[in-house]
């Protein structure tokens, strides 16, 4: 028994559990009260694709007359299904690889129309791996089987997302209602099944269902509708992504027969106010809220009395994966693109540098909500603590940051925590260009442990770029890729088209920017996604400044993409094939010389940016200035320091050798021999160990103590190649 079951509902990822129920528990833990928590999704998958659940898909009746050659072809091979489906599981969850040589035999498994796409990516196995190789061709296989149950059983099926439409812009609830009104849907019969089964052995007092997105909408509700049908005496909340951003003027009454309340933006304290409220209930006293909705005489009405303040980052907890199914998540990878694969391939601990977005200036976010507006960050020691707490409960050195966006300063600051405790761990995280990323702070980065980051490019305009808030250039992206790339980690941009104002020639000049930058290798991977104005951004509070014009909806249940009009007319739509395609393309480096009209089939104008605009943007080396606020790291201790006698006719005299042996690399540098010495003790005073790094301007204190002209001695050859080799770095 427990007093809270805490449910993500199907779909979201395979790979890995959407974090929110994990940061839930983990903060109950330090309150004492007792959770269990359950990823329904991924139980749903297993149930689904596994021999017993694929008997069910496959007795269902269709009409073969009918049904398309890809279905007639799938149920015609639906014995060969049976035989592989309890062995094709266990490889992607990563229980048996020698399966891997089978699949790649290319006999093994049954193939439908998601192979055809094999033709055109042959040439990508060529960078796979056996292993990487066998999960796409067993991802293919999953897809083609999910197309057998959309266009046959339940069309609203999707592996991270279902019925997705009914969550999307449902300003009215008539359309869910009268869906969850009808009978049950197959998947609901697994789904069901699975809850039934975990409610009667957790059994209790409060089921939360945490709702990311819009595709989790129908399964949370239908789930909820068993609840009150089955064990009514059991109270019921929804909090997570889709009501904070969604449901934040609700007014329809029915949603209340499903669910007892929703709470809104940070869960921690409007939890813990329903848990005394339902737990340990005070019949003398007022009920205490937080931000939560709840039916009162059959009216809707927001409670927000509690005077409590929520909760800081620091006393939150470390996020709890106890409950989940770790070793049973699966890995897939549906393009052979490595960056692209992070989504979906492994199993990531999930971990937030900083609540909200430190730049908080997006025209097209919502930045007027807490989730982005309020901005704290962790400090590296407790997010490091945290770092370690996971591994030893988890098992698993792999982190995604979640950040809006990772602060530079905060991530160096982790980088070197890392570093300094010596932990060996592998992580990714979402970030602004900024200029901040230097050479040197992405070589950090990399070293400990940063495999790849994301983030949003959108327009590649400088015009755009400016209505937009971005705070960033298209050179200065380009600069900041390269030094990301050159320090050996991957990018991926978000991309976006159909902004306000944007004109054709526009949406094709920033797609010739994207190429040049997939060309020049500087970017690895990117989604383009079409604008959408949403109700909390400034482009939707604002909406005239932007030259667009709302079409308004009576509000009653969901509220945050509008549909509007652009005074431009231009239809948006029509570029989104092109633009995929294009992308798809350059992401496996090839057809970067076809001429951006053969990736439409409609008239488009030319690009009017210079064929090497960003190959001329990278160019410009940076100055040797001398910046004394910036902090230096030293990185290694295994220096060999040997006096040396030179006897030259231009010079004759003693010299010091220091050879610093690196992972990959020896690096030789001569010095004079008290300068050596001086670097040397540097060296051992500064070692990543010590908390403090010191200034360039103390180090310049330091040796102009002894010596003249610091500057001098910083920008002198020797030192230049202890920096290019990242001995030194300068932050």
């Amino acid at each position: 028994m427990k007093d809270l079951l805490l449910i993500t509902p199907p779909f979201t990822q395979l790979n890995t559990p959407y974090p929110a129920t994990a940061y839930i528990k983990g903060f109950l833990n330090t309150k004492n009260i007792s959770s269990y928590q359950m990823d329904l999704g991924i139980d749903v998958i297993l149930e689904l694709f596994s021999k017993g659940g694929l008997q069910k898909v496959f007795s269902k009746e269709i009409d073969l007359q009918n049904a398309s050659e890809n279905i007639q072809r799938i149920y015609a091979l639906r014995e060969e299904y049976l035989k592989t489906i309890d062995q094709v599981i266990p490889f992607l969850q990563g229980k048996n690889p020698t399966l891997a040589r089978q699949i790649c035999s290319m006999n093994f498994l049954p193939e439908a129309s998601r192979f055809n796409q094999l033709d055109d990516m042959e040439f990508a196995f060529g960078n796979m791996g056996l292993q990487d190789k066998a999960k796409h061709l067993a991802t293919l296989y999953l897809e083609d089987i999910s197309d057998y149950i959309v266009e046959n059983i339940d069309t609203d099926f999707g592996f991270s997302r279902y019925a997705e439409r009914l969550g999307k812009s449902a300003n009215s609830f008539d359309e869910l209602y009268l869906k969850l009104s009808d009978q049950q849907t197959f998947i609901d019969g697994f789904t069901l099944t699975i809850l039934r089964e975990k409610i009667e052995f957790i059994q209790p007092k409060l089921v939360c269902f945490s709702i990311p997105f819009p595709g989790n909408l129908y399964s949370a509700f239908r789930s909820a509708q068993f609840i009150k049908k089955n064990f009514p005496h059991i109270k019921i909340a929804m909090g997570g992504g889709f009501p904070n951003t969604e449901l934040r003027e609700i007014k329809d009454q029915r949603v209340f027969e499903f669910f007892d309340f929703i709470t809104l933006d940070d869960g921690e304290l409007p939890l813990e106010l329903l848990c005394e409220n339902i737990l340990h209930p005070e019949p003398n006293e007022k009920p205490q809220y937080k931000r939560t909705f709840l039916l009162e005489n059959q009216e809707v009405v927001y409670k927000n009395n509690s005077k409590r303040h929520d909760f800081k980052q620091a006393d939150i907890g470390t996020p709890d994966y106890t409950d989940l199914k770790l070793d049973q998540y699966i890995s897939v990878i549906e393009i052979a693109n490595p960056m692209h694969s992070l989504w979906s391939d492994g199993r990531w601990n999930k971990l937030t540098m900083a609540h909200g977005c430190y730049w908080g200036k997006c025209t097209f976010c919502d930045i007027s909500l807490d989730y982005i507006k309020i901005y704290e960050p962790i400090s590296a020691k407790i997010l490091v603590d945290r770092m370690e707490e996971l591994i030893k409960t988890t098992g698993e050195t792999g982190f995604h940051f979640v950040d809006e966006a990772a602060p530079p300063a905060l991530m160096r600051e982790v980088a070197i925590e890392i570093l300094r405790r010596k932990l060996v761990v592998t992580w990714w995280t979402n970030i602004r260009f900024e200029k901040s990323f230097t050479r040197d702070l992405c070589y950090l980065l990399k070293l400990s442990g940063c495999v790849a980051v994301s983030g949003g490019l959108e327009v590649a305009s400088d015009r755009l770029l400016k209505l937009i808030d971005k705070g960033i250039s298209v050179e200065q992206v380009a600069k900041v890729t390269r030094n990301f790339t050159e320090a050996g980690i991957m990018i991926h941009a978000y991309l976006m088209y159909g902004y306000p104002t944007q004109t054709i020639q526009e949406t094709i000049d920033s797609m010739e920017m994207i190429r040049q930058l997939f060309e020049m290798g500087i970017l690895q991977s990117g989604f383009w996604h079409q604008f959408a104005m949403t109700a909390h951004s400034p482009v939707g509070l604002n909406p005239e400044e932007f030259g667009v014009t709302p079409i308004k909806q009576e509000i009653l249940f969901a509220n945050n993409d509008i549909d509007f009009t652009d005074k431009t007319g231009i239809n948006h739509d029509k570029f989104s094939s092109g633009l995929k395609k294009s992308l798809f393309n350059y992401m496996h480096g090839i057809n970067f010389e076809l001429p951006l009209q053969e990736w439409f089939d409609f008239k488009i104008p030319r690009t009017t940016i210079h064929p090497d605009y960003i190959h001329d943007s990278l160019l410009e080396d940076e100055d040797f200035k001398f910046k004394g606020n910036s902090k230096i790291v030293f990185l290694t201790k295994n220096v060999i320091a040997e006096n040396r006698i030179k006897n030259k006719k231009k010079y004759s005299g003693t010299y010091t050798l220091l050879t610093f042996h690196l992972k990959t690399n020896i690096v030789k540098v001569e010095m004079e021999e008290d300068k050596a010495e001086w670097l040397m003790n540097i060296l051992k005073e500064n070692s990543i160990e010590n908390q403090k790094k010191p200034t360039a301007q103390q180090l310049k204190n330091q040796f102009e103590e002894n010596f003249e002209d610091f500057e001098l001695f910083w920008f002198s050859k020797p030192m230049q190649q202890l920096k290019e080799n990242g001995v030194i770095l300068s932050l």
